[in-house]
């Protein structure tokens, strides 16, 4: 695994701590990611999103899915009802897991729907106007008065 020392931007730069923790933290736990349970995340258009993360075996009782902080955590916990059967061979893993996804500024969940063993997080991404590109109207040239400045006054 490699490592990146990021002193060199926070020397040059100013505000930009997050992301360089962000990529830090990414970049750590990379090896240690676990792959239970699978999902997918789509790009629906140049604002909207979905997370859809497979949940065979769970409810909708089972789940969970939090925001805090700018993150996403899906999580389930299934309740021990097996412990009346035998298993010859259990293939379909239902144990309990939690999933963080960092949040961008501005990403809002609106919806998750629970359907066919498939949990479906819609996101969209909401810029406030203050923050939207605005057009400035340039109007005609005036005479710009030049301040004149007394060659009395100033001796």
């Amino acid at each position: 695994m490699r490592t990146f020392d990021f002193a060199p931007l926070y020397r040059a730069t100013v505000g930009f701590d997050q992301i360089a923790d962000l990529m830090d933290r990414v970049l750590t736990t990379e090896g240690t990611q676990p792959s239970y349970p699978p999902y997918n995340i789509e790009k629906l258009d140049d604002d909207s999103y979905r997370i859809s993360v497979a949940v065979a075996g769970f409810s909708e009782a089972d789940l969970s899915v939090e925001v805090r902080e700018n993150a996403l955590i899906v999580s389930a916990r299934k309740a021990d009802e097996d412990e009346d059967r035998t298993y010859l061979h259990r293939g379909i893993a239902t144990r309990a897991f939690e999933r963080r996804f960092h949040l961008a500024d501005h990403v809002r969940v609106n919806d998750a729907t629970h359907a066919d063993g498939m949990l479906h997080i819609e996101l969209h991404r909401e810029v406030p106007e203050a923050l939207k590109p605005r057009q400035v109207s340039i109007s005609s040239a005036r005479q710009i008065e030049k301040d004149v400045v007394d060659s009395k006054a100033v001796n």
